[in-house]
């Protein structure tokens, strides 16, 4: 990153060079132009940030790295038009001062935004991915395989994918110009300039965004399942790592319904993770571009009743609505967060309980405990209930507000620009232009707004996914500390326990040995009664339990079965039960 936040410092020195050699305006004796300054001035700025984003996430440094280009790509090209160098016959694609502007500061919020405690949280689960350093064949149609590292190719996804989503506000910029000059032909009558418009700019540019639409979903797609798998693999891994699915259940209820976790909850995560970075992404970019197009409408907007003008007025109704829409949004959906959470809990353990029932049937039956399985199974699903109604009864006052407001700004647009466009201060076109640009601003200002609910629960993902995390770093980490379990090996044939203290996890022993052998071919019965700890010494034996201190010295070349109390056989063939937990064909 030292070599492109160089670039963008050299950009940014060409932009202030430029600015104080060109223009009207006096600053410190030179002819200074404040725009070029301005633009050298934010990309000093981004340099900086761009020197720096090795301390942020791996996830945002992608993006961090992704505005540093651009920037030197549309700062340069800025200047170079700004000097007049830029080719004539490309006139009307020459990049506005507001793009440079627009990018150094989208690039300064990803290093800002790095620092906020729920975005840290996230990007914590994100991360490990776009560190990963496994290295994998890809297969490209035409090209063969290509031998890369994982992180290498999602960064490459990333990019992709953003450069996509910005050349797609590109489009709708040049469509919202096209439908400014559209209208005004329709109320000049103009044919020519309509049916020109029609095929040689809309259907070339809607081909382009149909073209642009499939590339983003196929992208997206090979993105969300590799990183899926990734992930997948990682949390299963970890968790059926040297006994943690075991000792996980020992930490308490941080690491409830394992299965949930890794199955629903990472690709809930990797699902919403996307939405909300690639998507935000793209609202800010639509609402920074249609903001500039409120702005400059050519018109004096005046507050009614008076001769006061108010510049961008239609910018600014926009800002005021959508801020005061987000807060309420806030303030009435913001229980939803821990709702959700709950009923992801509810579900699971209901899912839970119905899975275990049917794996311990023949007992129940036995047992005659099927009215007593029904009061469980009852008072699981009770509460989901009733934490559904308490969802319900909260989505119910947030969409009454968001549904009202939705509705609402579907004229507030025409009710502003109408007077000015009657006193004929607008045309046609550029009233429907006001109209759409003030839909998209607004759009954009109220993203959380219509996303709120689903914020909610993918706050709830995030929260869950953490906790396991941490409970499964917990499990791992149990028994690491002294006092702890030693296992040693040795020369000999036999199984010795030195000073071996077994305990509970609330610390109290249940079984004391100063010295105890196993001999090698020898039958031991080990008896006591429930509850002595018998269960336990073969855990601790085994290695899976933690709590306690001593030695456990095994023979070197030894390999040690022990059958667990209740009977597993796993998912498969006879064969795989039969060898198992050893591959089929080790037989």
């Amino acid at each position: 990153m030292k070599p492109l936040s160089i670039g963008v410092a050299i950009a940014a020195a060409i932009a202030l060079v430029a600015g104080i050699t060109q223009g009207g305006v006096d600053v410190l004796g030179f002819a200074a132009d404040p725009t070029l300054l301005s633009v050298g001035a934010v990309g000093l700025m981004l340099a900086l940030t761009t020197f720096r984003s090795p301390l942020i996430s791996p996830f945002l440094r992608v993006f961090s790295t992704i505005f540093a280009v651009e920037y030197v790509v549309t700062g340069l090209a800025y200047v170079v038009a700004r000097a007049g160098w830029w080719p004539s016959s490309f006139s009307e694609s020459a990049p506005p001062a507001s793009l440079p502007t627009t990018v150094a500061i989208f690039g300064l919020l990803v290093h800002l935004i790095s620092f906020i405690p729920v975005i840290r949280q996230i990007t914590q689960l994100a991360d490990p991915y776009f560190e990963a350093n496994d290295r994998g064949d890809l297969q490209i149609s035409g090209f063969g395989a290509r031998h890369v590292t994982e992180r290498r190719f999602a960064s490459s996804l990333i990019v992709a994918l953003v450069v996509i989503n910005q050349f797609q506000v590109g489009i709708n910029i040049r469509l919202s110009f096209f439908n400014r000059d559209w209208f005004n032909a329709i109320q000049n009558k103009d044919s020519a300039a309509f049916w020109s418009l029609l095929f040689g700019v809309f259907c070339f540019w809607a081909a382009i965004a149909v073209v642009s639409s499939l590339v983003e979903y196929y992208t997206e797609s090979v993105l969300k399942i590799r990183w899926r798998r990734w992930m997948t693999e990682r949390y299963y891994g970890l968790w059926l790592d040297d006994g943690s699915l075991y000792r996980s259940a020992l930490v308490g209820q941080a690491a409830d319904n394992p299965d949930q976790r890794i199955a629903e909850d990472v690709r809930n995560f990797l699902n919403s993770t996307y939405a909300y970075s690639i998507s935000l992404l793209s609202t800010v970019s639509t609402l920074v571009s249609f903001s500039i197009i409120l702005w400059t409408i050519p018109a004096d907007f005046t507050i009614p009743g008076t001769e006061i003008t108010v510049p961008g007025l239609p910018f600014w109704v926009a800002l005021v609505l959508s801020l005061v829409g987000t807060w309420l949004t806030h303030l009435i959906g913001k229980p939803l967060v821990q709702l959700d959470f709950r009923q992801e809990r509810y579900e699971a353990d209901f899912r839970f309980a119905l899975a275990r029932l049917r794996e311990y049937s023949e007992q129940v039956a036995l047992l005659r405990g099927e009215n007593a399985e029904r009061r469980i199974l009852g008072g699981r699903f009770g509460s989901i209930v009733s934490n559904f109604y308490a969802i319900v009864g909260r989505t119910l006052k947030l969409l009454t507000f968001t549904t009202t407001y939705f509705q609402a700004n579907v004229v507030i647009p025409y009710i502003i620009i109408a007077p000015y466009f009657f006193l004929g201060k607008i045309t046609l076109g550029q009233m429907t232009q006001t109209a759409g640009a003030f839909g998209r601003v607004e759009s954009a200002l109220t993203f959380f707004i219509a996303r709120y609910q689903s914020l909610a629960s993918y706050k709830a993902v995030v929260e869950r996914l953490t906790t396991f995390r941490s409970a499964i770093g917990k499990a791992r980490g149990l028994g690491t500390k002294p006092l702890r379990i030693e296992r040693t090996e040795h020369s000999g044939r036999n199984l010795v326990l030195r000073d071996l203290v077994l305990c509970l996890p609330d610390g109290r022993e249940i079984v004391c040995t100063d010295r105890l052998t196993i001999e090698a071919g020898v039958t031991t019965l080990v008896s006591g009664p429930s509850g002595s700890g018998k269960s336990t010494l073969f855990r601790a034996i085994s290695g899976i339990w933690p709590y306690g201190r001593g030695t456990i010295d095994r023979p070197a070349d030894a390999t040690i079965m022990l059958l667990p109390q209740r009977p597993y056989v796993p998912s498969g063939t006879l064969k795989t039960a039969a060898a198992y937990p050893l591959r089929p064909g080790c037989l």
